[in-house]
């Protein structure tokens, strides 16, 4: 899920860049960037993967 929302990030900041869109410094390509590139860390580390394919307890 993370993945998806560190996509969509790189893409507002390309639609931003490649329009030359003058923004606020909250919402700069490169802030928008480098939030993109800490949720794809924060995935690529395992949190928000999903559910874990372990199961508690023995099956029956």
């Amino acid at each position: 899920m993370l993945a998806f929302v560190a996509a969509m990030c790189f893409v507002i900041a390309f639609v931003i860049h490649a329009t030359g869109t003058s923004t606020e410094a909250v919402f700069s390509t490169t802030s928008l960037m480098l939030v993109g590139l800490a949720l794809l860390a924060v995935h690529s580390g395992g949190v928000g993967s999903g559910w874990s394919s372990r199961r508690r307890g023995r099956r029956r």
